[in-house]
């Protein structure tokens, strides 16, 4: 265990049980997606160029996962995995939607969300802004265990509509179109989640917040532009004004918290769906590689949890996790009864954490989309990006992958190769083919 995580969990953990046993009923769980957000791009993850205190305060009173993984690194695939907590290629959900409807094309209607599973607790349920699970009627998330939902069903968005250009968002409250705001999208899911909050604040809540901020188009509010350096380039200029942005919507969330008194009974957790995309300027530095890619640049982001009282405060938890762990530790925390032994993937993040000495939370994380896997197992990653090739490396030594040791190391090749393909055995084949251009609208 990490020295600064053993400090924080062994000053904290005995009084922290004791307060989370005392607390009246179960705890709010909010989850905040961000949309192809950059590893390197905000300032608790080290950027000097976008200052982010309120995203950053999440990690600074709760726990900062270095090692926090998502289970592709394309969008639709990886919201599948954390609303289920299981691999989405168990499910055939291994690409994002084709541009054309196809029947099957969305979250399989056999597959129980964390919102169904809550809602059957006696949460009330409410999703906001991207859903690109399915856009045929029984897909919709009203369909999928959410009392509530604001947004759109497919992928990007203008942040502020035009009549002259004709762009229009499509918002729906519920299965009904709504007329246009002009209000800047991001701006508008922040004081939406705000306004759910006080909403509920008498009842336990889920609270599922999909950002289509940073996705593309690059559309930064004019005000935010202003302060942002003109020395940067243009396009990472707007992708700035628009990461601050998100902060401020963020910050417009935790403080309804704050002002609804639910801070210390609300499991927070932010990360993005995947790694930041080659154009929209983002940065995963130091990291190999990016969206729509296995290398650590494709599914390593940034992962922030936190819960007063449960979680140590200011820790750095090195282990690997994966937004797989979201559902059952939202489980564990509402007082669910566990899914059937193997059904999901993920684990309980808060004994990992808390426990002094405890084991990491997983012996393997897995990869696969189309030809292309990858295993991670401890330090060791072996990446193929063809389905032919075998690339490994040690990311103790070299997180940014640019070393391949599978020659060195011809038996630990062998090895997670062996444990992939007993992993590839267990999974369904994918539900709809692969789109092989790469659409900026996803």
């Amino acid at each position: 265990m990490p020295l600064l995580l053993a400090i924080a969990v062994s000053a904290l953990q005995p009084a922290s049980l004791a307060r989370a046993a005392e607390r009246p009923g179960p705890p709010n769980v909010l989850i905040l997606l961000a949309d192809d957000l950059g590893y390197a791009d905000l300032s608790i993850q080290g950027s000097r160029e976008i200052a982010t205190p309120h995203i950053d305060s999440i990690g600074r009173d709760g726990v900062r996962f270095t090692n926090g993984y998502v289970a592709s690194s394309m969008c639709s695939p990886s919201r599948a995995a954390l609303l289920t907590g299981r691999y989405p290629q168990r499910f055939g959900h291994e690409f994002n939607p084709p541009r054309v409807t196809h029947p099957e094309a969305g979250l399989p209607l056999s597959e129980t969300t964390l919102a169904d599973r809550l809602k059957a607790r006696g949460y009330a349920t409410v999703a906001l802004g991207k859903w690109h699970l399915g856009s045929l009627p029984g897909q919709h998330p009203n369909r999928r265990g959410f009392d509530h939902f604001y947004g759109f069903l497919k992928g990007k968005r203008p942040y502020t509509p035009s009549a002259a250009t004709g762009e229009a968002r499509a918002m729906m409250r519920n299965g009904e179109r709504v007329p246009e705001t002009f209000a800047y999208l991001t701006d508008e899911l922040g004081r939406e989640a705000a306004d759910q909050i006080a909403r509920h604040r008498d009842e336990p809540f889920l609270l599922y917040v999909s950002f289509s901020a940073v996705h593309t188009p690059l559309q930064a509010k004019p005000s935010v532009l202003a302060g942002v350096p003109r020395e940067l380039p243009e396009p990472r200029r707007k992708l700035v004004a628009m990461t601050r942005s998100l902060d401020d919507a963020v910050g417009a969330i935790l403080g309804a918290l704050d002002a609804n008194g639910l801070r210390d009974r609300t499991l927070v957790v932010f990360l993005s769906d995947n790694g930041a995309a080659e154009r929209n300027a983002s940065s995963n530095a130091p990291l190999r590689g990016q969206k729509w890619e296995l290398f650590e640049g494709g599914v390593r982001v940034p992962f922030l949890a936190r819960w007063p009282g449960v979680l140590p405060r200011g820790a750095v938890y090195e282990p690997a996790v994966s937004s797989l762990d979201i559902v059952p530790t939202a489980l564990a925390a509402a007082g669910v009864e566990a899914p059937a032994p193997g059904l999901l993937d993920g684990v309980d993040l808060v004994p990992h954490v808390t426990a002094h000495g405890a084991a990491p939370p997983h012996p393997n994380l897995h990869w696969r989309q189309g030809p292309a896997w990858a295993i991670r197992s401890g330090p060791w990653k072996l990446v193929s990006t063809d389905g032919s090739d075998r690339l490994l490396f040690d990311l103790a030594s070299d997180h940014a992958e640019q070393h391949d040791v599978a020659a060195q190391h011809p038996e630990r090749v062998a090895q997670l190769a062996a444990r992939h393909e007993a992993w590839a055995r267990t999974l369904a084949e994918p539900s709809w083919p692969f789109q092989t251009l790469r659409p900026q609208d996803e």
